[in-house]
Parts: structure tokens; C-alpha cells; sequence
């Protein structure tokens, strides 16, 4: 055998062997992805829908969808200070509005302009830029609104959810105490803390922006509580 037929020979070997050792890296990382995907479970099952969303034309002819990032009932978060998201399909030119009041309430904790948005995507909120606490137990609704004329509210572009602070209690406290680096979201996902579910994703994600599997994650619990659309958008973000 000679020299040229050796090194064809060893490659053909290390194609043999290669590929099917990449196909079991490629598996092996999707059952990863898919070990770590939270699974929410509701709080309160059968609850009244909460949440609502807008759409309208703008001058461009696009259509303009807000969502915010919550469940169609009361969602649950352990933090008196949560960060909120929520999600533009594009970039919005009209100024931004951000309400936060308590359902038995007649004024709005925080009724406050939100800063431009660089572009498309999931948005955040954090409720301690605007020194405001949630009580424990208390219902809350919040909103984002495109304000299109401020003398005509009615053309706003608004959607809200609701959101409620309970603490955790000792066996939650005690798993999440002995849990392992970037479990926490599907902890808190199991629970019912959708909020804190998505605020740890969320944080993962821009700590590691380039990590597909964290958005995949992230996409999966969007689907769960019906924001397939928001969801879709989110994996694509992941190729920018």
C-alpha cells in the first residue's frame, strides 16, 4: 500500500468516525436545550383572561404589535422590584407610555414616559428605575402604550397583564439555594413564578447573548402561556 493510499484510506476512517461523533455532539446538546426548557405551571388554573394586546397601521403601512411578556391570567413573582418585558415588532417612533397600578386602585403607582427603543425585540421595564415596590398580595395591572396622539388616547397601541408578588416559601427558597448555575428558571417556572421565570432567562441572555439554546429556552415558555408569535420572533433574534 502506498503513501497516497494510506492517507486516503485514514480519511475515509476519520469521516466514518467523525460524523456520526458530530451528530451525537448535536443530539447530545438538543437533549441539553431540551432538559433545561422550563415548564410553567399556572398558579391558578382556569383563571379569567388578564392579558391584553395591540395592533394598528402606521405610516409606513407596517403593522405595529405590542405584547407584553405575562400570562393570559395573574402571573406570579417573588421580587418586590421585577423587572417587566415586553415586545415591539418594530421600532416605534411615537412615544411610549408605561402604567403600573393596583387593581383596587383609582390612581397609577407609576404612569411614566419609557425611553425610545433601539429596535425590534423584547423589551424590559425595571421597577426599580421608578422607585416602585409591589406589595405582597396585591393585584396589579400594568400596561405599555404607543401614544399616537396624545389628544386622542383612543388611538393608542396598548397591552397589559397582570402580576401579583407572593413570596416564596422554604422549599423554594431551599431549592434555589442548592440549585445549580442557570437552573433557576425552570425552578421558578415549576413553581408558578412566571415572572422570575423569564426575568432569569432574560438575564442569562444578555450575559450570553450569542447562546441559541438560552433563546430556545426563553421561546419555549413564551409558547406556553400563547405568545407564539413573540416566541417566533425571539428564536430569530438568536441568528442576528
Amino acid at each position: 500500500m502506498n503513501i497516497w493510499t494510506t492517507c486516503v484510506t485514514g480519511l475515509v476512517l476519520s469521516l466514518a468516525v467523525g460524523v456520526p461523533g458530530l451528530a451525537a455532539a448535536a443530539d447530545a446538546g438538543a437533549a441539553r436545550v431540551a432538559a433545561a426548557t422550563p415548564v410553567y405551571t399556572p398558579p391558578l388554573r382556569g383563571a379569567p383572561a388578564s392579558r391584553v394586546g395591540g395592533g394598528t397601521r402606521s405610516a409606513g403601512a407596517a403593522r405595529l404589535s405590542i405584547e407584553v411578556i405575562a400570562p393570559d391570567h395573574t402571573g406570579l413573582t417573588s421580587a418586590g422590584q421585577p423587572t417587566l418585558y415586553w415586545y415591539a415588532s418594530e421600532t416605534v417612533s411615537t412615544p411610549l407610555e408605561f402604567t403600573l397600578i393596583a387593581v383596587d386602585a383609582e390612581k397609577p403607582v407609576i404612569e411614566r414616559r419609557l425611553p425610545p427603543i433601539a429596535s425590534p425585540g423584547i423589551q424590559s421595564i425595571a421597577l426599580a428605575s421608578f422607585g416602585a415596590t409591589l406589595k405582597p398580595g396585591t393585584e396589579y395591572e400594568w400596561f405599555v402604550s404607543a401614544v399616537s396622539d396624545p389628544d386622542q388616547r383612543s388611538r393608542d397601541v396598548t397591552a397589559g397583564g397582570t402580576i401579583r408578588r407572593t413570596d416564596a416559601d422554604a422549599a423554594l427558597r431551599a431549592q434555589l439555594a442548592s440549585a445549580e448555575p442557570g437552573s433557576a428558571p425552570s425552578i421558578y417556572a415549576q413553581a408558578g413564578f412566571f415572572y422570575d421565570a423569564v426575568d432569569g432567562l432574560s438575564k442569562l441572555i444578555v450575559r450570553s447573548p450569542g447562546d441559541a439554546g438560552l433563546r430556545e429556552q426563553r421561546a419555549a415558555l413564551l409558547e406556553q402561556v400563547g405568545l407564539p408569535k413573540v416566541a417566533a420572533a425571539d428564536r430569530g433574534a438568536s441568528g442576528r
